[in-house]
């Protein structure tokens, strides 16, 4: 269950509360506070506090640039030349903060994002729910055979029902021996932050993560991409929808500048220069590698 029965029952209580403010408000964001949005089998992800608009964008931009920004006509247009030029300042005045269930795997990859703060359910102090992701069927899959870091073809048949039969009863036995070991049942009991090493790294844990604006699109550049790992994709992809409805001048911009937008080297600039004016261009006449060449032309392909 994505959400316990006293986690459901704050979040309703939450939601109940209604309360005067003069601070700027994101009509967008509020429809999201407190709601839960549920992701994997186990996990979810919801808002708790936000603060900031694509108004705060413009504000501190406008501090910082004075007459430089007066022939920009309106605030999507600023915001859109923020992004285009890598101005990252003036998004850093919004912030968000996320209450997110997810694997420990997946936290492990997301963790390496340094630039948030971060606060996780301790199983020092606290015994972990009996949850562990399991994945569907369809995301079974073999090693890649080009990518070391990556999937291949999808298990089918009985070598997928192997794999998940693994995955379920190696998660039940590590819970099983976790719940032995911290059990105090005429025995001493071992302590809960010596225990947890036995657990999986599929079990779920949960933790409150706030980064401001610049940073969190850094996050999502890299863990929406489709080339992304599929886990942490879909708690990215359920963060993109939030954030298009918080700051949507800013969301568009970050759609068209960084998400849809795509980098060349110097070479693979000159390279392009080159077949605009009609010549004929060879790896071999390119200056680049063979694994250049191979990604600049998919580039070019779409």
């Amino acid at each position: 269950m994505p959400l316990s029965p006293e986690q459901q029952a704050e979040i309703d209580a939450q939601r109940r509360q209604k309360q005067q403010t003069l601070r700027a408000v994101a009509p967008g964001m509020e429809a999201h506070l407190y709601t839960a949005r549920p992701v994997l089998d186990h996990g979810f992800v919801r808002v708790i506090d936000y603060m900031g608009d694509d108004a705060a964008i413009c504000q501190a931009a406008r501090v910082s640039y004075g007459k430089g920004t007066k022939s920009v006509q309106n605030d999507e247009g600023l915001i859109r030349y923020l992004m285009r030029h890598w101005h990252s300042t003036p998004f850093e005045m919004c912030e968000v903060k996320f209450h997110v269930k997810l694997p420990v795997f997946v936290a492990r990859q997301w963790i390496r994002h340094r630039t948030a703060n971060v606060n996780e359910y301790s199983a020092r102090y606290s015994i972990l729910d009996r949850e562990f992701y399991i994945p569907a069927p369809e995301h079974v899959a073999a090693q890649s055979e080009v990518n070391n870091q990556g999937r291949g073809a999808t298990l089918e048949g009985e070598e997928a029902a192997r794999v998940l039969d693994i995955l379920k009863s190696d998660s039940a036995r590590c819970y099983d021996n976790y719940q032995a070991m911290i059990a105090q049942d005429g025995q001493q009991g071992l302590a809960r932050e010596l225990a947890r090493m036995n657990l999986p790294a599929n079990i779920y844990t949960q933790w409150y993560w706030k980064v401001d604006l610049h940073n969190l699109f850094h996050f999502l550049r890299l863990r929406a991409d489709v080339h992304a790992q599929y886990e942490i994709r879909v708690y990215a992809e359920a963060i993109c929808e939030t954030v298009a409805d918080w700051v949507p001048f800013a969301y568009r911009a970050f759609e068209d500048y960084r998400m849809g937008a795509v980098s060349l080297s110097a070479q693979m600039m000159e390279c392009t220069r080159r077949m605009l004016r009609g010549e004929e261009v060879t790896q071999e006449t390119s200056g680049l590698s063979a694994r250049e060449w191979r990604e600049f032309r998919e580039t070019l392909a779409g």
